[in-house]
């Protein structure tokens, strides 16, 4: 057997690098081994580099076009044939209460069709939009859970009913049971002549107008429900320790929070109450005639006066129709402009931009 030295155990051994073996496990003092490093790619500039990258950057930006390009071509197409129609109409186009576009000398106006989409869709608007508020409001912070999953539902499901059922439901159902609210706001608030009623039909702008609330609660509801689900909870708590009641929460918590989504659901919620045809066409009495009075039949919107006079129309006629159906275009897109302002105005305050 041959002897160990002495000296290879010894602290100066250690220091000079003759360490004892340590049986295949690493001393502490061990220097570690070089970590290998990372392939880095040839382009790391932040192009897109796998095939997938480029195929779905291709796609998101084709159908960004695609949208511009579409948007573009409609206003072309409507542009184009309104200047054929409006270069032919003997009469004022924005004030003419008349519209005969396929007589000898055809004259026809916008102005009961503007009137009336603009009244019917306030009046839907000034219903729906509190009345979807509150419920958004019970669904999100009132209602148990038990209760507030199949209201939302409900809710969710009457967003889907074709506007055909909502407009027969109404000529139906809702005109002639409107009689005695009409006679009742006769009676209280006749004397303005904004509501005075002579008997007869309830086919009118205002049984339109509640019609169309109607039919854009769900959509209202449904993104302002959505919208006060996502109120931070630190937001709640922090006003319910401060002693803040559940109504002080909701009106400093909740509601700016949630201002410039329920400006968005409004939103949608107009855009759909100015283009609906077929239940507006079912309900309503059409006449070229501006009343006074909410309650009187007569009046039209550019929606429904589009449905009734398309199939019978001859070239000029269509012309004349896309001419009024441009405007309702332009209405659109000033709505939903100022409704874009309004919420970039809102954000600060409604905790959007955080």
């Amino acid at each position: 057997m041959t002897e160990a030295s002495p000296i290879s155990d010894s602290p100066q051994a250690r220091v000079n690098g003759n360490r004892p073996a340590s049986h295949g496990r690493p001393s502490p003092s061990d220097p570690l081994p070089p970590s290998p490093s990372p392939s880095v790619s040839p382009s790391v500039s932040g192009k897109a580099v796998h095939p997938g990258d480029r195929i779905f950057l291709g796609l998101s930006r084709g159908s960004g076009i695609a949208l511009l390009v579409i948007m573009a071509a409609i206003a072309v197409f409507l542009t184009y044939r309104s200047v054929l129609a409006i270069s032919g109409d003997h009469a004022n186009f924005l004030t003419t209460l008349e519209w005969n576009a396929t007589g000898t000398e055809p004259k026809f106006g916008i102005a009961v069709l503007a009137f009336g989409t603009v009244v019917s869709s306030v009046i839907a608007m000034a219903i729906a939009v509190p009345v979807a508020v509150g419920i958004a409001l019970f669904i999100s912070h009132y209602a148990p859970r038990r209760l507030a999953s199949p209201l939302g539902y409900v809710i969710d499901l009457l967003a889907a009913v074709p506007s055909i059922i909502y407009g027969l439901w109404g000529g139906l159902f809702l005109v002639p049971h409107l009689s005695g609210l009409y006679r009742w706001l006769d009676d209280y608030l006749g004397w303005t002549g904004v509501f005075s009623y002579s008997e007869g039909a309830a086919r009118s702008l205002f049984t339109v107008g509640i019609l169309l609330a109607i039919m854009i609660l769900p959509i209202v509801t449904s993104v302002s429900r959505e919208v006060f689900l996502q109120v931070p909870k630190t937001h709640e708590e922090a006003a319910l320790a401060l002693g803040a009641t559940r109504w002080e929460v909701i009106r400093m918590a909740v509601l700016p929070f949630g201002r410039s989504g329920v400006i968005s659901a409004s939103m949608l919620g107009l855009g759909r109450a100015l283009g609906e045809t077929m239940a507006v066409a079912t309900v309503l009495s059409p006449g070229f005639l501006i009343n006074a009075s909410l309650l009187d039949p007569g009046g039209g919107t550019f929606a429904q006066n589009i449905a009734s006079k398309f199939s019978e129309a001859d070239q000029f006629g269509q012309d004349a129709l896309i001419a009024s159906g441009l405007v309702l275009f332009v209405i659109t897109l000033l709505v939903n402009g100022a409704a874009r302002l309004i919420i970039a105005r809102r954000k600060e305050y409604s905790g959007a931009a955080a």
